[in-house]
C-alpha cells in the first residue's frame, strides 16, 4: 500500500489512503463510506453470478488499513450495508469479532435499512443522516451526512464530509486518450467521499477552480486540481 497523502482542512490533518478511506489524525478516525456490505450476495440471490470473494476481499482491505493506521474509531458516511440482511453479514459478524473494542459509528444511507437492534447486536452506533449533526467521538470539527443535497448550509457553520454519489474524475492521457478514476473531493464547504467498495461505479463530477480532487489511481494517490 503506498503512503498516504497529507491534506490539511481546517487545521486538521487528514491522510487520504489510495485504498480509499481518510485518516483523520487528531480524531484518531478512519472516514470511509459507501461500503455497501452484502450487496454480492443480493446479486448472486438474484441469479447473476458475483463471485464471494470480492465481498471478502473488501473486509480484508479494512482489516489491513486498521491494522495500518491503528484508529480508535470508524465513522462511516452512509450504506454500509446495501440492502436487508444475507448470509454475508455473518462474516462481518466474524470479522467485527477480531476488533471489538473499535468504536463504528454510522451515519444511515438510503440503503441502510436494518433493523436498529441488528446494528446494536454487530456493536455499530447508529445516527440519522437528514440532519447532519453526527460528529466524531470528542471532536467537533466536521459533520456527516450521506448525501450532501440533504444539507442547508445556510444553517451550519462547519465542513460537511458526505458519500453517496460515488464521485469519479476523468484524466486526460496523450492524444485524444482518457480514463475516469474514483476521487476524493473536496469543496469550500462539503468533502465527498469515494465507495470503499470496489463493487460499485462512480460518477463523474464537476469540478471548480477553488476545489481540491485527488485521484485514486491503481495505488497512488494524484492530485488533479
Amino acid at each position: 500500500m503506498q503512503a498516504p497523502v497529507k491534506y490539511t482542512l481546517r487545521e486538521q490533518t487528514l491522510w487520504l489512503s489510495s485504498q480509499r478511506v481518510i485518516y483523520w489524525e487528531e480524531a484518531k478516525a478512519l472516514l470511509l463510506s459507501d461500503l455497501h456490505f452484502g450487496k454480492t450476495g443480493h446479486f448472486r440471490k438474484e441469479g447473476i453470478a458475483v463471485p464471494q470473494n470480492m465481498y471478502k476481499e473488501d473486509l480484508q482491505r479494512l482489516f489491513q488499513l486498521i491494522q495500518f493506521f491503528k484508529p480508535e474509531q470508524l465513522i462511516i458516511v452512509g450504506d454500509m450495508f446495501h440492502s436487508s440482511a444475507n448470509k454475508e453479514m455473518d462474516f462481518f459478524r466474524r470479522w467485527r469479532s477480531d476488533f471489538e473494542n473499535l468504536h463504528i459509528q454510522l451515519v444511515k444511507g438510503n440503503h441502510d435499512i436494518l433493523k436498529d437492534e441488528l446494528y446494536r447486536q454487530m456493536g455499530i452506533s447508529v445516527c440519522d443522516s437528514d440532519i447532519a449533526t453526527c460528529m466524531a467521538e470528542g471532536d467537533g470539527a466536521f459533520l456527516f451526512t450521506h448525501d450532501i443535497s440533504d444539507v442547508d448550509f445556510g444553517l451550519l457553520d462547519k465542513y460537511v464530509f458526505s458519500g453517496h454519489i460515488h464521485p469519479g474524475v476523468r484524466i486526460n492521457g496523450l492524444g485524444k486518450q482518457s480514463l475516469a478514476f474514483p476521487c476524493f473531493y473536496f469543496g469550500e464547504q462539503f468533502a465527498v467521499l469515494p465507495a470503499f467498495s470496489k463493487f460499485t461505479g462512480f460518477a463523474r463530477i464537476d469540478i471548480y477552480k477553488k476545489d481540491d480532487v485527488f485521484a485514486l489511481v491503481n495505488d497512488s494517490v494524484i492530485r488533479v486540481n
